[in-house]
């Protein structure tokens, strides 16, 4: 007895110590973010010194638009949420800085690019471009990845840490296929595709256990399309031939920083304090104390004094709305990595009803998703190109029911390395009926008024019957896409078809195929829409409007702890995982990109 006194004692004892270290601990979480909200919106002011360098470097992730986060600096420990930065401010950063005396140069801090190809191209262009003033880039990495590498040839010296490594093998993507394991658990996985989808491979995972000839096809013509490109713009940059860059790809030669630099590709070796000597001799400064340098995040909030004549930003009334439509495609509103058609639908109304908006440029970076909140928003699309100038602006992703929502843009702008195309459909429902009965030892038993009221359930297989309307169903919506296609792109339905079929295409291939109508990134496609609106003098409007601050970090606390968790577990098959977690909340017929894909 004494014994389940101590153990009960010591159990709600632990409990109590738990409860106030816990109820502590969210105090001062609290405490934090009250703080953080107070000062935001009224930030301290960045100032830029003369002489000053730009500190060019890439931590986190780049997305289309980041989150204005009042948290950036608050540590929540296992609750901080994944820090981003937006593609907007590093293009407007660069374009500034281009422009700005006060800006001598550029240093390009460099490890990894954690971006797409085409936000990876769109930055290296803003850099190129910043070099036509003259002024200079130096680039330096203790490690090169080969993303990080691509962007710092742009660099006038691009050093390496002398015990460094780079890589430099070329790109591959690796698929993973789940047939054998759903049919070792008796899950089958119960297809139906467009007519003539052979590129519509989202569902082969699931159908094969190897990649079809039509998806090697398309995969092999997409990974040298991009890296073609890299290596094309590299041997321009670095006077190295591209034959040579292949043979050192396939060797895998260059691993070293020394290899680096024998094969031409670094100018030197350098440890970081060289480096800063040198940008102390590039900006005529002796103590290392009098070396300014802004950095990116702080640079992109600094605002610069208005020249003598120049308009304050109050009073320029004409506006070009920018609508950024990121994530897989849902009906409803937007939400963690999701685009919602209700959320992109009304941005768009709210931008083509808007008598200071003159223009619309709509950024889709999507893999796409439901057909039908493809559709909603493609509605939207229609009526904001018949009152107003269109434009459409692709990021990483425009494909499937991220092109659907694109096809109706008066100029389409897509990167070499853009992902588009994927015009096509699928449906699936999985039948577990055998995995429930046989290995978890479920039954079922049914009342019902007609013939299929419980038709698509995962319990039972379709019949011949529901197997032949959901087919039809396949086909209508994929006619469907195919019109909507043909009417924006002035093309027949036949032409759409022929490079349709769910085949995806690079940007620069794309516009071969005329899918897309030019090569360039955000910033071409708003000054396109400027041009078309007749505008000397304008403010972008950015939509959809950023949530509350606050409330997005309170959902993501449980996100990201949902996230650690099984990313602490799963390692590199974690999106592997995510994937699955959304074929699972598929609802109806789909219009996505065929296939996740990783190209490393």
């Amino acid at each position: 007895m004494k014994q389940f006194f101590k153990y009960v004692f010591a159990s709600a004892f632990g409990f109590i110590l738990g409860s106030i270290l816990l109820i502590g601990l969210s105090f001062v979480m609290l405490a934090g973010a009250v703080a953080a909200l107070e000062s935001f919106g009224s930030e301290k002011e960045v100032s830029v010194k003369d002489n000053s360098i730009l500190r060019v470097s890439f931590g986190n992730s780049v997305v289309d638009r980041a989150d204005k986060d009042p948290f950036a600096d608050v540590d929540f420990g296992p609750f901080q949420g994944q820090k981003t930065t937006g593609l907007n401010d590093v293009l407007e950063a660069i374009e500034k800085a281009k422009d700005d005396d006060k800006i001598k140069g550029i240093y390009m801090d460099m490890a990894s690019m954690p971006a797409g190809m085409a936000t990876i191209e769109e930055i290296r262009n803003a850099l190129l471009d910043f070099k036509t003033s003259g002024k200079w880039i130096i680039a330096y990495g203790e490690t090169y990845s080969q993303g990080a590498y691509y962007v710092s040839t742009v660099a006038d010296r691009i050093y390496m840490y002398p015990q460094g490594e780079m890589d430099f093998k070329g790109l591959a993507t690796k698929l993973m296929f789940f047939k054998n394991a759903l049919e070792k658990l008796d899950v089958e996985a119960q297809i139906i595709r467009g007519p003539n989808n052979k590129y519509k491979s989202a569902v082969e995972p699931f159908m094969y256990d190897k990649m079809s000839d039509a998806n090697r096809e398309q995969l092999t013509v997409l990974l040298n399309s991009v890296w073609g490109r890299m290596t094309s713009e590299i041997s321009k940059a670095r006077g190295v031939s591209v034959g040579e860059l292949m043979v050192m790809a396939d060797s895998l030669s260059v691993q070293s920083a020394k290899s680096a630099v024998d094969a031409r590709l670094i100018d030197a070796t350098r440890h970081y304090d060289e480096v800063v000597a040198e940008l102390m001799d590039s900006v005529s400064v002796e103590d290392r104390d009098d070396l300014e340098m802004v950095s990116l995040s702080d640079y992109a909030k600094y605002k610069p004094k208005r020249e003598e004549g120049e308009e304050p930003s109050y009073k320029i009334k004409d506006r070009v709305a920018v609508i950024y439509a990121s994530g897989e495609i849902r009906s409803g509103s937007s939400g963690d990595g999701t685009l919602g058609s209700e959320t992109i639908a009304k941005a768009i109304r709210e931008a083509r009803k808007d008598s200071t908006v003159k223009a619309i440029v709509l950024r889709v970076n999507s893999p796409g998703g439901s057909a039908l909140a493809s559709d909603v928003i493609w509605r939207e699309t229609k009526l904001a190109k018949e009152t107003k100038p269109f434009v459409v602006s692709m990021g990483d992703l425009a494909a499937s029911g991220g092109y659907y929502i694109s096809s109706y843009g008066d100029r389409i702008f897509a990167e070499t390395t853009t992902i588009t195309g994927s015009i096509g459909v699928f449906g699936m429902i999985p039948n577990a009926g055998k995995f429930l009965k046989e290995r978890l030892g479920l039954t079922f038993d049914l009342v019902q008024t007609n013939a299929h009221a419980d038709w698509m359930t995962i319990d039972r297989p379709l019949d011949d019957y529901e197997d032949k309307v959901i087919q039809q169903s396949v086909i209508m919506v994929y006619d469907t896409f195919l019109t909507r296609v043909a009417t924006g792109r002035g093309m027949t339905v036949k032409e759409v078809d022929a490079v349709g079929q769910g085949r995806v295409w690079t940007g620069s291939d794309a516009l071969e195929v005329g899918l897309v109508d030019e090569i360039g990134g955000l910033k071409a496609a708003i000054a396109y829409a400027v041009e078309q609106a007749e505008l000397e003098e304008y403010k972008l409007k950015e939509l959809p409007e950023q949530k509350d601050p606050f409330e997005e970090l309170m959902k993501d606390f449980s996100n990201n702890a949902k996230s650690a968790y099984l990313k602490y577990t799963l390692g590199d098959f974690y999106p592997m995982a995510k994937e699955m977690e959304n074929v699972l909340s598929y609802e109806g017929v789909q219009a996505r990109i065929p296939f996740y894909m990783r190209i490393y």
